[in-house]
């Protein structure tokens, strides 16, 4: 492999991944769609670029998005985000089951999916990608009504580990004739405690730690936040707990924290999430293989369908009943639970473990975030609009 042919070839892509969100604002298409489709334009099926790692992608993915995540706490308001707390709380829980269960009931009782494909699809596209909400609402020029966009950036933010709890104990209930439900509600009992302990020890400790001692020069205090990230997931992986939620958490209490370059600081993080951002996309872009998308394309639509007009709205309307959010709001909620990295990432686990059919459930949720993001992430201002929720 030549050095000089890999960093040109990597310079030319980062440079058309940033003049692509001119367009993207412009016509008002997600920028993903563009990270995405050039992975696919530069793979196996256009330019020849091979590549089937479903573990490194796993590994980079996993890598990419816990600095999103971090620099989506990092500008996420505490006092904004506060009154929804409860409400974001159940939406990233329960709504998620919700959402995988009802998912799970059309695909196998209306289209007759097998048990197996139904239960991972269900469990995998369950959740709100965290990516996809934070580009998609905060490139929009106008602000919505008062405690909407904190309450979907909270609950895409924190409804990850929910997503992935989900997601491999379905993989082991599949796989593990000794599986317990009850292990399972543990772990995530655990593994949710721990994740916002550890979040708040690490978001506090390194406020601290920049207020007690200021750093010799300003470039470092970027790379002070990189080992906060890298630091905040891998040990509360490593205690078992969840990563994800760690370093949204971290981010959240920096964010809100007053200290030395606090916004050339939050401003590194944000150009950083952008580069994982592209990078993860990319990168899922080259796993897949075009030319396998038609035969999908049925049933990849089917299931947009029932996830996005049943699955999704139910769950919204059951988590937010009796709450002050009126029918206008809890529609626009449901229409903002669109899809992107997360559900293609845990698509990769099916892949790593060499399930039967993984490569076909791959297909399917890989058109199935394509479909999401271009209608609802393309429609969702209109739609706001039509609410009158601006």
């Amino acid at each position: 492999m030549n050095l000089n042919l890999v960093m040109a070839t990597s310079g030319i892509l980062l440079l058309i991944c940033v003049y692509a969100n001119r367009i993207s604002i412009r016509y008002g298409i997600p920028s993903l769609l563009f990270f995405l489709g050039l992975g696919m334009i530069v793979g196996s099926d256009g330019l020849g670029i091979q590549f089937s790692n479903a573990h490194l992608a796993n590994y980079a993915g996993t890598f990419a998005l816990a600095f999103i995540l971090f620099s989506g706490g990092l500008d996420t308001k505490w006092a904004e985000i506060k009154p929804t707390l409860n409400r974001g709380s159940i939406l990233s829980t329960l709504g998620v089951l919700l959402t995988a269960i009802f998912l799970f009931i059309c695909t196998h009782y209306i289209l007759r999916l097998s048990y197996e494909i139904s239960l991972l699809l269900s469990v995998i596209v369950s959740s709100t990608d965290a990516p996809a909400v934070f580009s998609i609402l905060r490139s929009q020029k106008k602000e919505l009504k008062s405690g909407l966009k904190p309450l979907l950036e909270f609950e895409s933010g924190s409804n990850d580990p929910m997503a992935v709890l989900l997601s491999l104990g379905a993989l082991n209930s599949l796989s593990d004739p000794d599986f317990s439900i009850y292990t399972m509600l543990e772990n995530f009992i655990w593994q949710m405690s721990l994740g916002l302990a550890a979040g708040y020890v690490f978001g506090q400790l390194s406020c601290y730690v920049l207020r007690r001692w200021n750093l010799v020069y300003p470039g470092l205090y970027p790379v002070f936040g990189i080992s906060v990230v890298l630091l905040t997931y891998s040990l509360t992986q490593l205690l078992d707990g969840n990563g994800f939620l760690a370093v949204y958490i971290a981010g959240i209490i920096m964010g809100n924290t007053v200290f030395l370059y606090r916004r050339h600081f939050i401003n590194f993080q944000d150009s950083l999430a952008w580069i994982m951002q592209i990078g993860m996309f990319l990168l899922l872009g080259l796993l897949v293989n075009p030319h396998e998308l038609p035969a999908v394309f049925p049933i990849s639509l089917l299931c947009a369908a029932f996830l996005i007009f049943i699955a999704r709205p139910l769950a919204v309307f059951t988590c937010l009943y009796k709450s002050n959010y009126t029918t206008a709001d809890k529609i626009f909620i449901s229409w903002a639970g669109f899809k992107g990295a997360v559900p293609i990432i845990l698509a990769t686990y099916p892949l790593m473990y060499n399930y039967p059919d993984s490569g076909y459930l791959f297909n399917i949720i890989f058109f199935l975030v394509i479909l999401s993001v271009l209608v609802q992430g393309n429609s969702l201002p209109h739609l706001a609009k039509k609410l009158k929720l601006y």
